[in-house]
């Protein structure tokens, strides 16, 4: 990036004969800087020069050019010289002498004595010769001449090897030709090639000549090949030239010729490409014989004469070199290198391990010296002749001349002539390492490109005081940087982090460099040299002051050549008292580096340091607002290197503010910090009182007059040799100090914002706290305590964070804030509480090997703060809710809960470990209870029944509750109020405890329901009718208690359950005291044991094998109000299961009931009956004389003959549902029972018999769980069940947190498992009781009579004949194969079953038959088809038909038909089909198949339906109108014929030649009907 005023440059030293170098400027100077030149380095890769500066110098004369027509006068003025620091050649001093300015204006007439060292000579890179030449004949007659001779005087002789000292000047030359409007030279063209074609009379007879460009080139130009071409050609333009410049003669024959734009161009291009690569050339020269020299140099290290400073000197220039063309990280690595030299050869030096004394550097710096002396006589009273203080880096020659604006600069590579003094041997430590440190600042300014440099301002500041000083036309202005082309951050972060390692090296260096002067001037005072030397305290307090300064100032010039817009730091919170305070009372870092002194900073109007300030708002600061700051605040933040330089900077002002504490504290000034209130023994506050000369103090212990010389020290408080002019006026006087403190960490504060440096930001926000605090100012200080006192809790800084509590807590009393007051005292309070726990577990834990010593908070420098909290809370109007873990450390229950005798309540007790210093009183307590997984609708609330007070450590809280709801619980909240501050712990239940890390150590609770107390039970209703909604009973059983009232209240617990409360009714001698109001039930006094009843119906949207029901009590007694809740769950699936079968018949119906078990659980069946309706009638056969037992796989058949009541009319009113009642008991319920029972009389008259109902509830489930269906067969069978599955269970669990009995040792828990062992080992076996029960359960089951149009008979009949033989025992008949079976279709009708259709609605209706059987078994002949007409029940005589167009099928025989009106066929509209059968193989054949079907009038694919084989059937036809539901009762189903095979004698083939390769028949013969007898 370009740097318009860059303090390296290359000199291009030009020689101007006739004056025409200010034609030339105008068009050369805008072309400069070069640009983008590549240098191939010879150890390393290929180095970019982006801008290559240079400095046009006539010969003679080292003025720079800065006018683009012509050049002003020279100048020897030192800021002139300083501006143009040349690399290889770099002028030492600060001044020129005479000597050397007439060496340098008669460089022409004799040569120039080199300088010993190379690094101290200037020569230029590149000689130009600027050459006017009008015509071929003044090039021939005198310019060809000259040209020669000054070749020969500016460059070495040609095929001349250079010597050493010439290649580290070395340079090239370049001849340029500057042609003049007007001239012949301007009407040639460059080249002979390119003259116009046309030419004059007089040219066309002569030969033609070169060009004067050719001339010169053919002239000094080297053949050789590869040689550079060292001329140049430039045409001035007649526009360039001023009037009375012109030539007045124009050529006579002019040639024509005109030179284009393009031309001009490309001549000025090759011109700046010459520049280019003969400057590369003579730096590459250069580099090389440096780099040859440097390792010769460093080789000979080892040998004696051996100098540093000449060293130094040698690689500088090297170093300088890099600088002058622009490769300034070579040149920074250079110095790098040289300081780490310098380190080496210091240390050296202190361990005496030099030898040399050429490498000896000044043991202390003279300008010190006599600083520290005119100090130290102006304590003493002594005032010095002059009261201008002496510079610290100013040398005695310019110690005459006036200070100026810079000259507050500490740290500048100009102040003195170092390179002189490096060379002449004669330079301190001190002044090597600033010299070595100020080149190393502003190389990295360079890199950079900061703008900050003394160099650039000067050489601005001196352009333009020249230009309008000599009345030139101001040149062209410098290109001004660009908006996106802003500094690099990185570098400038690298300057500080140098900076911040500097300051402290160097304030040691100086320290030593002033304690070395003054010892030397004691040494010499006294009069025995041997004696140790020993500073006065006066002379320590300049020390002090010198340094202090200087380390200031320093810092202050950093920070400010590193200010830059593209640092977007936020505005500052520090409110100003006056708003027309001086600026300069608190310089920013620009006016820090040239500060306006006023008469002082304590002007201003009234107020003082006491006067409060109005706090910053907490939403400011230090989040960056938009909008506060305009080209800031458009500044990226993500540019590189932003966070880096912002931190940098802030360790610089917190330098800088260091500094300046240790000057407040001599004077007395504290920065609040060491009368922050201590809350214990903090390791933190011990660091702030160590003192840091110590050492020295040590020392003089042995010798006497120690203390009286502690007490003069101390005493000993001044000003002297404090030149920092900030500095000084921040010392003196407190106000100014404390402003003064208060912008530096301000700034600090804010630059690590920027760099995001939390830990930074929160530091420097509780100096401000504190330091506010300490002057009372009690708004801000409280404004800065809201910020930053969570953090350092955050960060493990207890005992810090307590301190700073305390104080941002006496603030908000001042201020009289009292809600933020409550708050901050919560937190004071809670952190002591939290310092506690942790003394208290890290003093029970147990360590191996050495344990680190953790301080705490003592207890007595916070007991009080209670109490004011507690009446500060009283004035709240709100309750204030804080975590019990605040004050409490651990709470656990206090073993089971207590049980109350007599009534039902219980007691929880709870051990709290109380964290505070002081006692609280508890007015009010309660405990939330909920209960586990799968039990989470339970809860419970535990209260304190009077105030109690909390001491510090372990207490006991005793809570009570009037419900007792049995379950297993954990606790899940707990509150505590005392005054207006309540205390809360909330957990999530169900969520594993942690011992480490929570404070509810043991939340779990294990309530059992007692047997005496009140009680509710539900009960699924034991009679079911399966047509009407289930009922359930809930039973309420009031236990030991006589209720005064009691209100039952119920809510559906499962998913699409509704409960019917509005039809609920009281069943026993106990009734509602008032009407159901919804679920809620409202009930008198009831006596004590006593029961009450309630039944409602109930209904689910879906079907489920169980229900829940929710059931709260709230209930009265003599001894308070009470409330029980429970939620029981009953099974509602039905327990059996039954599938009807019905077979119609011509008389009766047939329904078979097949009863069967649901689940794997037997049943016994007593009794069972089929109640008639008014339209049937059912019969059954002889009852079972003993219950009936049906298993899963071995259901109960029962089966009901069915009539119609013929004389009954139906009507759509009438009653035709009959009813299937069973009575039944379930065999596990039994089991059950008996075993619930069993346990009950065992636990009478037991201490134990409280437990009865939990020992139940523990192992009723196991019993429904661990019986298999094997086990309650097994029971069934042998009429007992066995008890020793219970044996395997671990009862223990069950039983646990049930507590001790009371005055014994003996467990609840052991002693129920002892008796359920002793249970189990008395009864192996309970009987099963065989008789039935009282109340067994039933179920109503409603049967409906399918309603059929029609039932038809079928039955086929074969006729008698002689061939076939039946036999006695068997009824089917024997025939033979192929023999001729007459036989006949009997079919009858009935419509006694249709109970839907009036008689006056029925019609007559048409069926089909037909007669199938397989086609390999019977060939059916006759008439296997037909038609017939069933009549409808009236008088009318139907006609039936029997020809062939119905289907061959005759109604009533097929002439004639009986008209009668009955529900049944008669013998004359029966039909009688004859029809011819034959067997076609061998076997039992059952007889053919009869098939009827409907016959409508309009038949489709879709209207005609088939019943067959007694399935009734519906027909539908396409209009979507029901059809006849009709079902036939085929006699002969399962009848079959035994059919025998006629064979005598068979002969067969036994090769698979057959059909379908079975055997071939090849004869048979038939048996005669004689004398043959079937043998079954």
């Amino acid at each position: 990036m370009e740097q318009p005023f860059s303090t390296s440059k290359v000199i291009v030293e030009y020689f101007d004969p006739h004056d025409i170098f200010k034609l030339l400027a105008p068009g050369l100077v805008p072309r400069l800087p070069l640009r983008n030149l590549h240098w191939q380095s010879h150890a390393g890769p290929l180095r970019s020069i982006d801008t290559l500066h240079i400095e046009l110098v006539p010969a003679g004369d080292k003025t720079s050019v800065t006018s683009p027509v012509s050049s002003p006068p020279p100048s020897q003025q030192l800021d002139n010289i300083a501006s143009r620091d040349d690399g290889f050649q770099t002028q030492i001093g600060a001044t020129l002498s005479t000597e050397t300015v007439d060496q340098t204006a008669n460089r022409n007439s004799a040569p120039v004595r080199r300088h010993q060292i190379p690094g101290l000579r200037r020569t230029p890179y590149l000689k130009v010769l600027l050459v006017r030449c009008d015509d071929n004949d003044s090039y021939k007659s005198h310019v060809r001449q000259e040209i020669r001779e000054w070749i020969k005087t500016n460059t070495p002789p040609s095929g001349s090897k250079r010597n050493t000292a010439e290649n580290h000047d070395a340079f090239e030359w370049l001849i340029v030709h500057v042609v003049i409007p007007n001239t012949v030279a301007a009407t040639q063209p460059r080249d002979s090639g390119s003259a116009p074609e046309k030419s004059s009379a007089a040219s066309r007879w002569r030969p033609g000549s070169s060009t004067l460009l050719e001339k010169m080139r053919s002239d000094f130009n080297t053949s050789s090949k590869g040689a550079m071409d060292r001329i140049a050609q430039i045409r001035i333009g007649v526009n360039d030239v001023p009037y009375d410049s012109l030539p007045r003669v124009v050529p006579a024959v002019p040639s024509g010729y005109t030179e284009t734009e393009q031309e001009t161009e490309n001549s000025w291009t090759d011109l700046v490409s010459k520049f280019r690569s003969l400057i590369l050339s003579s730096f590459d020269l250069r580099v090389s014989q440096y780099e040859e020299d440097i390792r010769e140099k460093d080789a000979q290290r080892s040998l004696p004469g051996w100098n540093f400073c000449t060293f130094f000197i040698l690689k500088e220039g090297l170093a300088r070199g890099f600088e002058s063309v622009g490769l300034v990280e070579d040149a920074l690595v250079g110095y790098d290198e040289l300081s780490v030299g310098l380190d080496m050869l210091v240390k050296d030096q202190n361990s005496g391990a030099s030898g040399s004394a050429t490498n000896t550097l000044l043991s202390y710096t003279e300008e010190l010296k006599n600083i520290a002396l005119r100090a130290r006589a102006a304590i003493a009273g002594a005032e010095s002749d002059d009261d201008e203080m002496v510079d610290l880096q100013l040398s005695n020659a310019e110690s005459g001349r006036p200070k100026d604006a810079y000259d507050d600069i500490p740290i500048s590579s100009t102040k003195k002539p170092y390179r002189d003094m490096i060379v002449a041997n004669n330079v301190s430590v001190f002044d090597f390492r600033c010299y070595i440190f100020a080149r190393q600042i502003s190389l990295l300014l360079r890199l950079g490109n900061a703008w900050s440099t003394r160099e650039e301002l000067l050489a601005k500041l001196k352009e333009q005081q020249e230009s309008v000083l000599h009345g030139v036309a101001p040149r062209a202005p410098p290109p001004k940087q660009k908006e996106n082309e802003h500094e690099d951050l990185t570098i400038l972060a690298e300057i500080c982090r140098r900076t911040l390692e500097f300051i402290p090296t160097l304030s040691q260096v100086m320290r030593n460099d002033v304690l070395a002067a003054l010892s030397d001037i004691t040494t010499a005072d006294g009069d025995n040299a041997s004696t140790k030397t020993r500073i006065d305290p006066m002379g320590l307090e300049v020390v002090d002051n010198l340094v202090a300064a200087f380390a200031f100032s320093i810092a202050q010039q950093i920070l400010a050549q590193t200010s830059t817009k593209a640092l977007p730091i936020p505005p500052s919170t520090l409110a100003s008292q006056d708003a027309h305070e001086p600026k300069s009372a608190i310089p920013e870092p620009k006016t820090m580096m040239h500060p306006a002194r006023s008469s002082s900073l304590a002007i201003r109007t009234g107020g003082g340091a006491g006067v409060g300030r109005p706090p910053p708002s907490p939403n400011v600061f230090p989040g960056r607002q938009p909008g506060t700051y305009d080209d800031q605040g458009r500044a990226s933040f993500l540019k590189a290197g932003l966070e880096e330089l912002a931190a940098k900077r802030a360790e610089l002002y917190m330098l800088s503010r260091n500094i300046l504490a240790e000057g407040g504290k001599k004077r007395g000034w504290s920065d609040g910090w060491a009368s922050v209130p201590v809350i214990g023994e903090s390791t933190m506050v011990e660091l702030v009182d160590v003192n840091l000369d110590d050492d020295d103090d040590d020392d003089e212990k042995s010798e006497p007059g120690t203390k009286e010389t502690s007490r003069t020290r101390e005493a000993v408080v001044s000003l002297s040799g404090v030149d920092s002019r900030l500095l000084k006026t921040a010392l003196d006087n407190s106000d100014d100090f404390y402003r003064l403190y208060e912008t530096l960490t301000d700034k600090a504060l804010r630059h690590y914002t920027v760099a995001d440096h939390t830990h930074s930001v929160q530091t420097s926000m509780a100096d401000i706290a504190v330091l506010k605090y300490y002057l009372g100012d009690y708004g801000s200080a409280a404004s800065y305590f809201w910020r930053t006192t969570p953090f350092f809790g955050e960060s493990g800084w207890s005992l810090l964070e307590l301190s700073m509590l305390v104080m941002y807590s006496r603030c908000l009393k001042e201020l009289q804030r009292k809600d933020e007051y409550v708050k901050v005292m919560l937190k004071l309070l809670t952190k002591a509480a939290a310092a506690e726990k942790d003394r208290q577990e890290q003093k029970s834990a147990f360590r191996l090997g050495k344990v680190d010593h953790v301080d705490y908070p003592d207890s007595e420098a916070i007991r009080g703060f209670l109490d004011d909290l507690l009446v500060a809370t009283k004035t709240l109007p709100n309750e204030l809710r804080i975590p019990v873990s605040s004050f409490f450390s651990v709470i656990e229950v206090d073993g089971p809960p207590e049980y109350h005798h007599g009534r039902d309540g219980i007691s929880l007790r709870l051990k709290m470990n109380s964290l505070l210093v002081d006692t609280l009183k508890i007015d009010t307590a309660r405990v939330h209870v909920v209960g586990t997984v799968g039990e989470s609708s339970k809860e419970l609330w535990f209260e304190l029944a009077q105030p109690v007070t909390i001491k510090p450590g372990k207490n006991k809280l005793k809570l009570n509750s009037n419900s007792t709801i049995a379950g297993s619980y954990e606790i899940d909240k707990i509150d505590l109020g005392a005054s207006n501050l309540r205390l809360h712990h909330e957990r999530e239940a169900s969520q594993p405890v942690n011992k480490d890390s929570d404070m509810l150590q043991s939340p779990y609770i294990s309530i059992y329901h007692r047997s005496d107390t009140l009680d509710v039970r539900l009960h699924a209703s034991k009679h079911i009718q399966l047509d009407r909604n289930n009922t359930v009973d809930i039973e309420l059983d009031s236990g030991w208690n006589d209720l005064t009232g009691a209100e039952v209240r119920v809510k559906a617990a499962t998913g699409g359950l509704r409960l019917l409360t509005s039809e609920a009714k009281c069943v026993g001698a106990v009734d509602f005291s008032k009407a159901p109001e919804g679920s809620l039930f409202h009930f008198g006094p009831i006596p004590k044991h006593t029961s009450a009843r309630i039944r409602f119906p109930y209904t689910v949207e879906q079907e489920t094998p169980n229900i829940s029901v929710r059931i709260e009590v709230s209930y009265t007694t003599e001894h308070g109000s009470f409330f029980f809740s429970k939620t029981p769950s009953i099974e509602t699936a039905l327990a059996l299961g039954v599938n009807v079968q019905d077979v119609f018949k011509h008389k009766a119906l047939f329904s078979r009931f097949t009863v069967s078990t649901a689940s794997h659980r037997p049943l016994r069946l007593f009794r069972s009956e089929l109640i008639s309706s008014e339209v049937f009638e059912s019969e059954f056969g002889v009852p079972p004389s003993a219950p009936v037992v049906i298993f899963p796989k071995q259901p109960a058949s029962l089966l009901y003959k069915i009539t119609r009541k013929l004389d009954v009319k139906i009507h759509p009113k009438i009653g035709k549902t009959m009813y299937l009642r069973l009575h039944y008991s379930v065999l596990q319920e039994e089991i059950e029972s008996l075993i619930e029972n069993s346990l009950t009389e065992s636990l009478q008259d037991t201490p134990l018999y409280p437990f009865s109902r939990l020992l139940c509830s523990a192992v009723i489930p196991h019993i429904r769980h661990n019986l298999t269906s094997h086990d309650l067969e097994r029971a069934v069978l042998l009429g007992s069940v066995s008890t020793t599955f219970l044996s395997s269970v671990n009862w223990a669990k069950y039983f646990a947190g049930l507590g001790k009995a009371p005055n014994t040792t003996t467990d609840y828990s052991q002693s129920l498992v002892s008796f359920l062992r002793t249970w189990i080992a008395e009864n192996p076996t309970l009987p099963l009781d065989p008789a039935v029960p009282a109340e067994p359960r039933s179920i109503l089951i409603p049967v409906d009579i399918p309603s059929l149009t029609i039932v038809h008979t079928a039955d086929i009949r074969l006729l008698p004949q002689q061939s076939p033989t039946f036999l006695p025992s068997d009824s089917s008949p024997t025939v033979s194969v192929n023999q001729l079976l007459p036989a006949a279709l009997h079919l009858k009708w009935t419509r006694v079953w249709d109970t839907t259709t009036p008689p006056p609605q029925q019609t007559d209706l048409e069926f089909s038959y037909e007669v199938a059987a397989p086609q390999d078994t019977w060939l059916l002949g006759g008439r296997r088809r037909g038609h017939f007409v069933i009549p409808a029940p009236s008088d009318a005589i139907p006609t039936s038909t029997g020809d062939e167009g119905r289907g061959g099928g005759g109604g009533g025989g097929g002439d004639k038909g009986v008209g009668v009106s009955t529900y049944e066929s008669t013998p004359a509209t029966e039909a009688h089909i004859p029809i011819l059968l034959v067997p076609l193989r061998e076997g039992r054949l059952p007889l053919p198949g009869v098939e009827i079907r409907e016959v409508r009038a309009y038949e489709d694919s879709g209207t005609t339906t088939t019943a067959a084989g007694g399935s009734p059937t519906a027909h539908v036809d396409a209009t979507g109108a029901g059809g006849v539901h009709f079902e036939t009762d085929v006699r002969n189903l399962g009848e079959t014929v035994r059919v025998l095979a006629d064979k005598a004698r068979v002969t067969l083939s036994l090769d698979a030649s057959g059909p379908g390769g079975g055997p071939l028949v090849l004869e048979a013969e038939r048996l005669g009907d004689v004398g043959r007898k079937v043998i079954a």
